[in-house]
């Protein structure tokens, strides 16, 4: 890996009409935030910059629904948005807005610069106009069925059911939202911008990460680049975003397209930042100097504007120059999604936790704790209270907590508060970690985007410590060797310290609690000094003999008990209940069928017939049962939505029709293996497919 004298790390903006949702946490502001603190733990020269993307349609809908202005939307989603990421700790050095002078200014800027240069494309086409509302319909504006899921409230840009990319004109029955009329086609002017023309400098870009970028980037991104390249419009027909800067009639009314406007927010923001600071050319440092990189965190949906077309707009914008040149993407760190008990998130359907009302229930630590262990690298995660609430209460409470609270107390208690020891090098390392293989592991953990790899090593050393102490017994000791329960309680206090240190990107807060218990003056963060990476001071005991603490003792984390998730948990079961009424009422009226598949697809079910050995309820989960089944030579774990319709009794020495190759998922922390068939009858009765038969226990259904 090449070595860069400093890093620009950006997040994904999100759209400033709405809350952001546990799913935007996990995906991107959180990894984003724990590698920025590890680099600052580390002395490197980091500058950590996000903002919100302010001229999307779907903040236009939002105003119109509401009878507001678009300003009024993103100034409230502005505030709220970076008031939830300052409380869960998210650091910030600049949260921008692409609704700034300055940004507005930057995207004119490369817009005059592209055309300049004769890049760009105009071309007439024909686009949904709502003859009623008098304009031209955005891809948001339009609704209809998906021709892919047949999904009847598929937007004009994607289907949020199936994920599938579309175009309005794709879509079977559409209608405006503005005004819910079939909308007529009419011509209109618009400027393209020609990924193709980029396609052999963005393949060479791409391929020289090949070793580096995740799978999951390079897949997404050499998907497009197989299929080709194409035009790709850069100008909308609406009243709110960025004017297009021509003096030219047929650009009246037209505005920047936001794909091309947000990604230039990265640009603006750091611009702003570097103004703010006093040293207005000093974002040049981060984006030309290439001795700097520049690190995109973002979530899988929105690798391909990161990976192509931020990098086309700056290789057009460097095309023929010697001088102002930008740097590209150094890495694309994109995650998977996390989802939420089992299901997607959904803002449009009302299935989210939001960040800022979770945090007015429950602790941002350990909100950042329980996602950076469900952190969604490779693959979709799930989170769930049940998973928080024990990590909560097993890890940060019993682990982390509690050991600190014993050495510190005890140490106060019975050392009038004076570390009593200086430990050796040697016991140093007796203690049963391999310090010089835990910074390295943490090193290669953080520098390789495995933050669940990076959080979990820093909380082995807690369990290390938890092991030593309670094994080496110093409440006992003391009573006939002062001196070992000394030694004890040095090398403990020693822990607490490294704790603070290792734990300190993804808990910042309790890292500076323990700190301050510790009788250190001022924060983690006033130990930073370019160039000495503090998790070097892991290696050897930091607290000597004599060294005082402050005296004060705290309780870190407080447990959650039942009571307080059992109403996260109904309503989990409202919102699942609304979605699935919203769902049925949508489709009451049509009876409506997926698009067809082939018979080979069909083929790659294996349905085999099962039979159910056990059966119980799932612990605060009304419509769930735990099966064991039998399927041939082997047995199966399945969690089925039938507890309202069928009783544990009622399932045992049923046979059933088993979907027997499905991936595995976990639903409540538990394990389910496959899927049961039944079929809804009136007022929603399930009846469960019961295959009939002598010795058909595993076999396949023909």
């Amino acid at each position: 890996m090449p070595q860069f004298q400093r890093t620009l790390v950006t997040t994904a903006l999100p759209y400033a009409n709405g809350p952001v949702h546990l799913g935007h946490l996990a995906g991107v502001y959180l990894p984003a935030d724990l590698f920025v603190r590890y680099k600052r733990l580390q002395g490197e020269d980091v500058v950590h910059i996000g903002g919100s993307d302010e001229h999307g349609v779907p903040i236009t809908i939002t105003a119109e629904k509401e009878g507001i202005t678009p300003g009024d939307v993103v100034d409230r989603y502005h505030r709220m948005n970076l008031d939830a990421f300052r409380r869960c700790g998210i650091s910030f050095d600049y949260y921008g807005r692409t609704s700034s002078e300055l940004h507005h200014k930057t995207a004119q800027e490369f817009f005059l610069e592209i055309e300049r240069k004769g890049i760009f494309a105009r071309k007439t086409e024909k686009l949904f106009y709502d003859a009623r509302a008098g304009r031209f319909l955005s891809d948001r504006y339009v609704t209809g069925t998906c021709p892919i899921c047949g999904n009847t409230e598929a937007n004009g840009d994607q289907c949020e059911q199936c994920g599938t990319h579309l175009s309005p004109l794709e879509l079977i029955n559409p209608k405006s939202k503005l005004s819910d009329a079939t909308p007529e086609l009419r011509e209109t002017l618009h400027w393209y911008f020609p990924l193709g023309r980029f396609q052999k400098q963005l393949e060479a870009f791409v391929d020289t990460h090949a070793d580096d970028w995740r799978a999951n980037v390079l897949n997404y991104t050499r998907t497009w680049l197989n299929q080709g390249l194409n035009d790709r419009a850069i100008t909308r027909d609406l009243s709110w975003g960025i004017t297009v800067p021509l003096q030219d009639p047929e650009a009246e009314g037209k505005v920047l397209y936001v794909w091309f406007d947000a990604v230039l927010g990265y640009v603006s923001f750091t611009k702003e930042w570097a103004a703010q600071t006093g040293s207005p050319d000093r974002w040049k440092e981060y984006w030309q100097d290439p001795h700097s990189r520049v690190v995109n965190f973002i979530g899988k949906d929105n690798v391909v504007f990161h990976t192509l077309m931020l990098p086309a707009i700056l290789m057009a914008w460097n095309e023929g120059r010697s001088d102002s040149i930008y740097n590209l993407a150094d890495n694309v760190p994109a995650s998977e999604f996390m989802n939420f008990e089992g299901r997607k998130f959904s803002k449009s359907r009302n299935y989210a936790v939001y960040l800022g009302e979770f945090l007015e229930k429950f602790p941002a630590e350990a909100l950042r704790y329980s996602i950076a262990m469900n952190y969604p690298e490779n693959k979709d995660s799930d989170f769930s209270w049940t998973d928080f609430q024990n990590r909560t209460n097993g890890e940060l409470a019993d682990t982390l907590g509690n050991f600190i609270k014993r050495s510190v107390d005890f140490t106060n208690s019975r050392f009038e508060g004076v570390v009593p020891h200086n430990c050796t090098r040697a016991e140093w390392e007796s203690l049963g970690v391999n310090w010089a293989d835990t910074i390295r592991q943490l090193d290669e953990a953080f520098e390789g985007f495995h933050f669940r790899e990076a959080v979990s090593a820093a909380m082995d050393i807690a369990r290390a410590a938890n092991r030593f102490l309670t094994g080496a017994e110093p409440w006992k000791a003391i009573k006939e060797d002062r001196e070992a329960a000394a030694r004890t309680m040095a090398l403990s206090l020693n822990l607490c310290h490294a704790l603070s240190i290792a734990l300190y990107p993804v808990l910042p807060e309790t890292a500076n609690r323990i700190h301050s218990m510790l009788g250190f003056q001022g924060t983690i963060e006033s130990l930073f000094k370019r160039g000495v990476p503090l998790l070097q001071s892991l290696t050897e005991p930091a607290l000597l003999m004599g060294h005082r603490l402050s005296g004060a003792s705290e309780i870190l984390f407080t447990k959650i008990d039942d009571a307080m998730i059992e109403p996260e948990l109904r309503h989990i079961e409202q919102l699942l209940a609304d979605a699935q009424a919203r769902e049925a009422g949508a489709t009451a009226d049509k009876m409506e069928f997926k698009p067809l598949i082939e018979f080979d697809d069909f083929q790659k079910v294996d349905l085999r017939a099962a039979s159910v050995i056990s059966a119980e309820k799932v612990k605060k989960a009304s419509k769930l049962l735990k099966l064991q089944l039998q399927v041939g030579s082997s047995t199966r774990q399945v969690l089925a939505g039938v507890a309202e319709h069928y009783s544990p009794e009622e399932m045992v020495g049923k046979n059933v029709l088993l979907v027997a190759n499905l991936a595995p998922r976990t639903i409540r922390g538990e394990v389910s293996e496959g899927m049961l068939l039944a079929v809804e009858g009136e007022a929603g009765k399930l009846y469960m497919i019961e295959p009939q038969g002598e010795k058909i226990n595993g076999n396949s259904i023909q």
